[in-house]
């Protein structure tokens, strides 16, 4: 391998590393790779270029975690580094790695289940969706939803009807 080759292979080893730091400002106990908002860390014409999902559209964390990507691929000494926002393929929870959805219930946040598969148009309900989960204290599934919406637009709130646990899901998308 001719020396420029090498020296672009670890410049984009060490550029993973850093853009694999960044953690979710909304879940700080998953790391963008866990959340799988980060899709692709690259070299072109001599710089870093890291390409980011958004959860879903009109998330309001996507302006900090690129911010918070462009600094730490700075600070690890790529200056000029470009973060790119790629709507397609759309996100769905199902990109989140086994590592995020333990550190997720390691947290108290029941994990997503598998998202729902849909082909056509996606029919409008009024009422809250039917999920299979288990409380994240004590793995109960007697559990009800308290409110559609958490303290972020991704998560549900719900109670065990057991231990009287409150806690959040991540909605499954």
């Amino acid at each position: 391998m001719p020396a420029a080759d090498h020296r672009t292979a670890e410049a984009l080893d060490r550029a993973r590393v850093a853009a694999a730091r960044v953690t979710d400002p909304e879940m700080p106990m998953l790391t963008l790779v866990d959340l799988g908002v980060l899709r692709d860390v690259a070299i072109e014409d001599g710089r870093v270029v890291t390409t980011i999902t958004p959860t879903y559209s009109g998330c309001p964390a996507m302006a900090t975690m690129r911010d918070d990507l462009q600094r730490e691929l700075q600070d690890a000494g790529f200056e000029g580094a470009e973060v790119r926002v790629s709507l397609t393929p759309a996100w769905t929870s199902d990109w989140i790695t086994e590592e995020g959805r333990k550190a997720l219930k390691g947290a108290g946040i029941s994990p997503p289940g598998q998202a729902p598969r849909r082909t056509g148009p996606v029919a409008l309900t009024l009422m809250p969706t039917k999920r299979a989960l288990t409380c994240t204290l004590c793995g109960s599934a007697n559990v009800k939803l308290s409110s559609e919406f958490g303290p972020t637009a991704c998560k549900a709130m719900y109670q065990c009807l057991d231990c009287l646990e409150p806690f959040q899901h991540v909605k499954e998308i």
